[in-house]
This record gives structure tokens, C-alpha cells and sequence, in this order.
């Protein structure tokens, strides 16, 4: 909340966060399909969620039953209401032995160069608006709500690579 000549200005925050119980449970969700499924049958298929990490270890028989995995992984956790942009999935996976591992990185706060990215965006839409940046969340600040929501608009069409909630919201 922002006081400018005694007046409360609107204004709201935009983050990068991943709710630790809906991964949590996207990865049941994910272990109990797979243990099921036809063609993963007899296959070595090992899934772990690191929570304090936010890093999921992935270790199938081979390449194609990875893909499979991730495939899974990613729409089943989509159903829990977690964007796909926040896997990571750039780190190759390798083969050590007979394995197939893989580390899956889960986004979780907004780095600096990504808020940097919003507080330009934001810039250069020309609204009358202040962005500013607060460790891992940009707030935006504004004389009137409806400057907010015209900004909250625009983000839905933004291709960052990350995904955006919006929260604490202040008329």
C-alpha cells in the first residue's frame, strides 16, 4: 500500500509462485498413474519431490519412457492448477547405467532478470502506473484501479516463460 498526499493508492503485486502442496500432489497423482499404466508395467520408473528444493528427480528404464513421465508429470499437475511454465525442463537428462535420470527444476519466485522483464512491459504499455521491484515481487502502484486492471489484461498476453499470479490486491 502506497500513501501519496494522504491518499491510499491502488495497488497489487505480481509473483511467480507454485503451491508446494499442489506439486506435492501432482507427484501422487503422477506415481499412482504410472504404476497403473499398461505400458510402464515391470519398468523402473522412480519419482521424488525434494519440497525445500523445489526439484523433482526422475529416473525411468529409457528415453521414451522419460518423455512419457515428463508428459504426464506436466499435464497432471497442470490439472492441479500449476502453470507448465514452471517446469523447467532445459537440464538434459542422462543415462547413468542402465537409468534414465532426469532433474526437473520447478520455478518458484520471480528472478531478477524476469522482474525486470514486467517492471519494462509495464513501461512501455504507457499506462499510468509504477512498478517497482521487491525481492522476488514486482508491485504495482496506480491512481486508479481500473489503470491496475487494464495491467493485470495485458500480463495474460505476456510470453515471459514464467508463470504470473497476482495477489494482495488494495483498493
Amino acid at each position: 500500500m502506497v500513501i501519496q498526499n494522504n491518499t491510499i493508492m491502488p495497488s497489487f503485486d505480481m509473483v511467480s509462485k507454485v503451491d508446494a502442496q499442489a506439486l506435492d500432489n501432482a507427484v501422487n497423482v503422477v506415481s499412482k498413474e504410472i504404476t497403473n499404466r499398461f505400458d510402464f508395467k515391470g519398468s523402473h520408473v522412480v519419482i521424488n519431490l525434494d519440497k525445500k528444493e523445489f526439484k523433482i528427480h526422475l529416473e525411468t528404464d529409457d528415453d521414451m519412457k522419460m518423455r512419457q513421465l515428463l508428459d504426464v508429470l506436466v499435464s497432471r499437475a497442470h490439472k492441479q492448477g500449476i502453470s507448465p511454465e514452471a517446469f523447467d525442463l532445459s537440464k538434459e537428462g542422462g543415462q547413468s547405467g542402465k537409468a534414465w535420470k532426469k532433474e526437473v527444476m520447478v520455478r518458484n519466485g520471480l528472478k531478477q532478470e524476469d522482474a525486470k522483464k514486467i517492471v519494462k512491459l509495464i513501461k512501455d504499455s504507457g499506462l499510468k502506473v509504477q512498478a517497482s521491484i521487491n525481492d522476488d515481487i514486482v508491485r504495482i502502484t496506480g491512481k486508479k484501479i481500473d489503470d491496475l486492471q487494464e495491467v493485470i489484461q495485458a500480463s495474460k498476453t505476456w510470453e515471459l516463460g514464467v508463470p504470473i499470479q497476482v495477489e494482495n490486491m488494495r483498493s
